[in-house]
């Protein structure tokens, strides 16, 4: 691997060779000196916690240096094209590039227009893709049902925005699962399955959770909407909110994933995100070491 701009493109094993490399950090604790000398840059042109905060967390603990890019003190406040902003930190010998951006596929037009080695991580872009977010969900659903083959998923929210919803299902399906629901009010479900291979779609709630062994809930994205499509709170939490009454539809074990940032009462109620079966805060300890896993694989040199 050269870059990470997406999940399209790895096959099983690839992911599973970087979701067992995340184990064993998370298990085995950091090898502080595997990026020595190296430098990584983070570049978010959309506001961030935890992707922006674990990637420096990731870097610092594998013994990398870190740089946060402050885009309003930078140049490009001044009107410095994007390109001349990358070639100018390109010049400053960095070895990777984070890149959040509301454009789908800026993270892709970096790598390619890049003049040098700097591996380009894609750490969310517009509604295309989040492939570390999709690897993290992986890792999380595989700590406890390893048998991808068997489980039941449904991912319920603002699917047709969401590029997390997008990272998650080209995981799973690469990993074997077979049985993919996806449930949204019609405004907020895909206009196609083309990026959601093997998905079926739905609008009732009720009947996507029936037996689930995996739901994971999506926020809606307001700042990706005209003001007028944004439900009712309270409607839109009466018809797919994860209550634990609707929560005991799915299966006993059901895990419960929510990327964050969230919003209790809307799409999940504060019972369940705190609730025994919420996988939440796991989400975002393994966000950490599967960041420090694609970090290692692009930067670490060969033994």
């Amino acid at each position: 691997m050269r870059h990470l701009l997406t999940l399209e493109n790895l096959d099983r094993a690839a992911i599973n060779r970087l979701l067992d490399r995340a184990e064993r950090f998370r298990s085995e604790g950091a090898p502080r000196h595997l990026l020595a000398g190296r430098t990584v840059l983070t570049l978010f042109f959309e506001p961030s916690t935890r992707t922006r905060t674990s990637f420096v967390l990731a870097a610092k603990r594998l013994g990398a240096d870190n740089v946060n890019f402050d885009l309003s003190r930078s140049s490009a406040s001044k009107g410095e094209s994007l390109l001349d902003t990358l070639h100018t930190l390109e010049a400053m010998h960095l070895d990777a590039l984070v890149v959040r951006h509301n454009e789908n596929g800026m993270p892709a037009y970096l790598a390619e227009h890049a003049n040098t080695g700097v591996a380009v991580i894609n750490a969310g872009d517009g509604t295309h893709a989040h492939p570390t977010q999709g690897l993290l969900d992986a890792l999380t659903i595989r700590q406890r049902r390893p048998d991808f083959a068997n489980l039941r998923v449904v991912i319920c929210g603002d699917i047709r925005h969401s590029r997390v919803a997008r990272s998650d299902v080209r995981a799973l399906a690469t990993l074997g699962v077979r049985d993919l629901r996806l449930c949204a009010p019609r405004a907020m479900l895909p206009e196609s399955l083309a990026d959601f291979p093997g998905c079926e779609r739905t609008e009732d709630f009720d009947a996507a959770l029936a037996g689930a062994d995996v739901v994971i809930m999506l926020r809606i994205q307001k700042e990706r909407m005209l003001d007028a499509q944004f439900p009712d709170p309270a409607d839109y939490h009466a018809h797919y909110g994860l209550t634990a009454g609707r929560l005991a539809l799915a299966a006993g074990d059901c895990q419960v994933l929510h990327p964050g940032p969230i919003n209790r009462g809307i799409e999940i109620a504060a019972e369940v995100a705190d609730g025994p079966q919420s996988r939440i805060l796991d989400q975002v300890a393994n966000g950490v070491v599967v960041r420090m896993a694609v970090l290692a694989e692009l930067l670490a040199k060969p033994a």
